[in-house]
């Protein structure tokens, strides 16, 4: 199974349990009602990240076209879309960092935030991508030079910067998208650009490594935050700039399916055994379908009992 179908499969049970609705008459109004009741929008971090493709997926999966109706909604940037969480109305689902969250939580960016959030599935680990021109050779060597962080309030723009605090690396910060970076990085204008994405991600994909282009080794640093973990770029992952045998070692991000504090919620499962049955119905019925080992089936029904919702 690939890690894009198997995230999906991981965030599945989640969305089918907010969902679901009950049957109602074939009466127009109450038709139209029923739909958008089915209608659950997630919202991405950006058209350039995998999350897209998750979102993608998953309205592949669930939609069914009457009762579950899944509407993904590109964003403007991880930051971006976790305000769009708590406080735009019909987005009810978005994927995000989770370091992200972190930086919410401790720059105190949106009072409330645990709160608010009513149920967090883990999806997948995106990795680190740190790539540099000719000049540079190590990660110390960016002391001081520019380094292109993608958007402002992008995810990747929230990682570089508490990965370099981190390790004392003090960098010229630039915000252009990847694609013009990456135009500069060629022209020598940066010095390098970071990226968080999964593994292999389409910018890199084309590059050979002829032009003096390579990605630099990131340290790891455990106590910079439990959100990261060590992992490796690999020749498989990009043949044209990683030699045979040879992995860069660098760090990688969770992201996790947030889901918004829905307050029709009673409405879908009238109280948390109802919310529990659900996800229950929807774990059976994928683990039928091979989509689901049954251990994994058991754990996220084990999760819906041990959650909040409705209590």
């Amino acid at each position: 199974m690939s890690r894009l179908t198997a995230c999906s499969v991981t965030a599945l049970v989640a969305l089918i349990a907010a969902l679901s609705a009950p049957s109602i008459a074939v009466a127009q109004q109450a038709t139209v009602a029923a739909i958008n009741r089915g209608v659950v929008e997630i919202e991405t971090s950006g058209a350039a990240g995998i999350s897209v493709r998750i979102a993608e997926d998953l309205a592949n999966l669930i939609d069914d076209g009457t009762t579950r109706h899944i509407v993904p909604v590109v964003g403007k940037g991880s930051l971006q879309s976790l305000t769009d969480l708590k406080y735009l109305r019909g987005v009810d689902m978005a994927i995000l960092q989770t370091d992200v969250l972190d930086y919410a939580k401790e720059q105190r960016l949106l009072p409330g935030l645990e709160s608010s959030l009513t149920y967090i599935a883990r999806l997948y680990n995106e990795e680190f991508h740190l790539l540099a021109g000719p000049d540079v050779k190590n990660f110390a060597e960016l002391a001081h030079k520019k380094v292109n962080v993608d958007l402002r309030g992008s995810g990747t723009a929230i990682t570089a910067s508490r990965l370099f605090d981190s390790l004392k690396i003090p960098v010229t910060v630039t915000n252009d998208s990847q694609e013009v970076a990456l135009d500069k990085l060629r022209r020598g204008e940066i010095a390098a650009l970071a990226f968080v994405a999964g593994k292999p991600a389409p910018l890199f994909m084309g590059l050979k490594g002829d032009d003096g282009l390579h990605f630099l080794t990131v340290p790891f640093n455990p106590a910079a935050s439990s959100a990261y973990a060590p992992t490796q770029l690999t020749a498989a992952d990009y043949p044209g700039l990683v030699a045979q045998g040879r992995p860069v070692e660098t760090v990688a991000i969770g992201s996790v399916l947030a889901v918004a504090d829905l307050r029709q919620l009673t409405e879908r499962y009238r109280n948390h055994d109802g919310f529990v049955d659900t996800v229950d119905r929807a774990a059976d019925a994928l683990v039928r379908e091979r989509l689901l080992l049954s251990e994994d089936a058991d754990r996220y029904i084990q999760a819906a009992q041990n959650s909040n919702v409705l209590r």
